[in-house]
């Protein structure tokens, strides 16, 4: 829940407390403080500080520089002008570590098992412009607390200032996990888009970009021994990503404390293997496709067939060769039995191992899962894996529940850990109109839009027993691109993923209406990041809280 203090403290607020997600803990007043013109943040007895945690500290400078955001409020913050001008000066933030021995990077932190990230930190600046202080047990945690710094301020004619010193923030995590998942197969995104998505993440704590890299439309990824996927299933040759793209990419991440989590979907989704190998491919390019596939193009992998399983666990494990998390998904949703049992091949393999379809499936789940565990990747699948199909599963495999939100309970008693995707919550792309062509009055299947406050409004263990509860890991949002391109990327998501930002670092319980102008502020300043959102309301609202509220 969120705390009592919080609440409080933001019905009185202005401007409003911009804080997102909002500490699990804090204090604020009611006196004004500036930054020096010569502030610095330092690093006190980090021994051999890791390189990217002086570059985190070089960006907060830099965001503390030019994010120029001016409270949102009639006048900008002109009526505390001369408060502004008399109020003293912050100097420093002095960064420390509460723990002895070997300092690790961030980006080790940030790839950690999920359950084992620590994230929390403490920050005080007091309000006499003595020196500020942030401190925690890991440089992740340190991370953390310089973005939460980097909200604080506002700026009036060139001050860097608050009306509302002094601070004293205790905060840690609700979750280990909050993610936000992209689709690149659809749609391709450059690399440029991605790295700008992953900044945005960094800057609401989100920690797990969940990257659905390829699907039956194309197969951007290129493959260590197995390049010839993306040479004849990537759209086209300047639309991949390379071996080097994929370790820019991870380590770019790790650096904001985000771990790159793969998806290869299995046994479904892979149509686009056909290019390069057919005789994986069931029901390749079948009509009409809606007998054979959720979506076009139609096409699953052999899964009856043990050349294809292993295959496909050669493949997969390739795969996670050039990823550095524990997480790996392996996908699992969808599957059409129509299409193997029209399929010759995959009924001979059948008939040939006195197999059922699904007796087919748990040996190809088995024989992949444990490619995986050799290289020490941990699986996630999606709920049906779990619910659907008689497949056998490790005990710590995680599994998505996308399809309900009322399908958590029925996963959580199979006794998996798992991670909110519901669609009837966080999918970004509902709402947006059919895109399937000769369907004039076609709605995308999850309509309605999926709105921040529904978002917010999620409850990660309704209807959970206490023990089942334990067995959330926490949520995500997911954009599914069938729709949404580069041109659209940043307007699709942001704000909206931040709602789950909160939800999952904060816990459950927020008020929208007083979430809604601390919001504002998260899309403004991306704004001036450089991260284009979409508004959530006129600038009349966002700059007088309260007053376009359906009671006000």
């Amino acid at each position: 829940m969120l705390p009592a203090i919080a609440l409080s403290v933001l019905l009185t607020v202005t401007p409003a407390f911009a804080l997102w997600p909002l500490p699990r803990e804090y204090s604020t007043g009611n006196t004004p403080l500036r930054l020096s013109s010569s502030f610095s943040i330092k690093l006190s007895g980090i021994s051999q500080a890791p390189s990217d945690l002086k570059a985190a500290v070089s960006r907060t400078s830099t965001y503390l520089r030019k994010d120029k955001l001016q409270a949102l409020l009639p006048d900008r913050g002109a009526s505390s002008a001369s408060a502004i001008r008399g109020a003293k000066s912050l100097s420093s933030l002095t960064l420390s570590l509460t723990t002895k021995g070997p300092v690790k990077s961030i980006s080790e932190e940030a790839v950690a098992d999920i359950e084992s990230r620590v994230e929390g930190y403490t920050l005080t600046i007091p309000a006499d412009g003595s020196g500020a202080s942030l401190k925690a047990n890991s440089t992740l945690g340190l991370f953390r607390g310089l973005t939460t710094f980097s909200q604080l301020w506002y700026d009036w004619d060139g001050t860097t200032y608050t009306l509302q010193a002094p601070f004293n923030i205790v905060d840690s995590p609700a979750y280990p996990y909050r993610g936000l998942m992209l689709d690149t197969a659809r749609n391709y995104f450059p690399v440029a888009d991605i790295k700008r998505t992953l900044d945005a993440m960094s800057w609401v704590k989100l920690n797990t970009f969940h990257w659905h890299v390829v699907d039956s439309q194309s197969f951007p990824l290129v493959v260590p021994g197995y390049t010839e996927l993306a040479e004849h299933g990537a759209y086209s040759a300047d639309m991949v990503y390379s071996q080097n793209d994929v370790k820019d990419i991870v380590a770019y991440a790790a650096a904001r404390g985000i771990d790159v989590m793969p998806e290869i979907d299995t046994p479904g989704h892979t149509a686009i293997i056909a290019r390069s190998h057919p005789e994986h491919i069931a029901c390749f390019e079948a009509s009409p496709w809606t007998s054979f596939a959720n979506e076009p193009p139609t096409g699953q992998l052999r899964l009856a067939s043990s050349a294809t399983t292993n295959f496909t666990t050669d493949l997969l494990k390739s795969v996670a060769s050039l990823f550095k998390s524990k997480l790996f998904s392996t996908g699992g949703d969808e599957l059409n039995a129509n299409c193997y049992t029209q399929d010759k091949e995959t009924q001979a393999d059948l008939a040939a191992q006195h197999k059922t379809l699904e007796q087919a499936l748990d040996t190809f789940t088995q024989a992949t899962h444990a490619g995986l565990r050799e290289v020490g990747k941990r699986a996630v699948v999606w709920e049906e894996m779990v619910l659907d199909h008689s497949v056998t599963l490790a005990n710590n495999t995680i599994a998505l529940v996308w399809i309900s939100s009322d399908h958590v309970s029925a996963v959580a008693e199979k006794g998996y850990k798992l991670v909110h995707a519901a669609s009837d919550y966080f999918y970004l792309d509902c709402g947006g109109g059919g895109w399937v062509g000769q369907n004039v009055l076609g709605n995308s299947w999850c309509d309605p839009f999926k709105t921040w406050q529904k978002a917010y409004s999620f409850n990660p263990i309704a209807n959970l027993t206490e023990e089942q509860s334990k067995l959330v890991l926490g949520g995500q949002h997911l954009l599914w691109t069938e729709q949404s391109s580069p041109s659209n990327l940043d307007p699709i998501v942001w704000p909206r993923a931040a709602s789950a930002a909160e939800v999952f670092w904060s816990g459950p319980g927020g008020n929208v209406g007083m979430a809604l102008p601390r919001l504002h502020d998260v899309s403004f300043r991306f704004n001036q990041r450089g991260v284009k959102t979409i508004a959530l309301q006129p600038l009349y609202c966002a700059l007088r809280p309260g007053k376009c509220d359906l009671q006000a």
